[in-house]
Parts: C-alpha cells; structure tokens; sequence
C-alpha cells in the first residue's frame, strides 16, 4: 500500500510542477488585444492562434490527472486497518497512578539556592 501511495505522490508532484509551468507560459486574456495590433504574436512557437488550445487542453488534462491523485491520496489516507475499527471515546481511559505520601515533597524543600549577586541571574527572581 505504501508503494502505491507513493507511486501516486510522485505523479501529483510531477503534474503540479507541470501545470505551474504550463500555465506561466500561458498568454492572459489581455495580450490577445495586443496581438491584434501586431505585437509579435506569430513569432511564437505555436503560430498566432495554435498555442492556445494546445496549452489549455494540456493544462486540462494535468489539472484532471492532478485532481484524481488527491481524491486517490485522500482515499488512501483514510483506509485504516480493522483492528483500530472503533471510536477513541469507546476505550478504556488510562489513568496514571497514585502519588504515594513519600514522593510527595514540598516545594520549599527542592526550590534551588540563589544564584550569587556577582552574576546578573542573581537578580531574576525564582519560584
């Protein structure tokens, strides 16, 4: 199961880097007003109008790969074992022991001795 979930990790990964990538290269809808006026847009790679619909079923399509391996992890993420079947709050509660009389000593007791006045610590008071 773990291979899988890693396997699975890696193509969302790799398709999140691509569609970063993809969608930076992409024009907005504002450079096709400059391309009307002659800004340079047939010296692309694609042609005047052929890199858009490439770019944008690309984008699509890792977009869909993309949402499939989240609803695939987040599938992966909530199949447990049937041996922890069963609510939290169905469990005995686990309680600490009992402080016996001896181990119980005061504060006053164990309270550390001041720090000597030559140090700056000597002036920070302690509990």
């Amino acid at each position: 199961m773990s291979f899988v979930v890693t396997i699975i990790l890696t193509v969302q990964l790799l398709t999140a880097v691509a569609m970063i990538g993809l969608i930076l290269i992409q024009h907005g809808k504002g450079a096709d007003m400059g391309a009307a006026f002659g800004s340079g847009a047939s010296g692309s790679l694609f042609g005047a109008s052929g890199g858009a619909n490439f770019l944008s079923r690309t984008t699509a399509v890792l977009a869909a790969v993309f949402f499939v391996c989240t609803l695939l992890l987040a599938y992966f993420s909530n199949a447990r074992p049937a041996a922890s079947s069963g609510s939290v709050l169905e469990s005995p509660a686990v309680t600490a022991p009992a402080a016996t009389p001896e181990a119980q000593i005061p504060a006053s007791v164990t309270a550390p001795a001041p720090a000597p006045a030559a140090s700056g610590a000597g002036q920070i008071p302690t509990r």
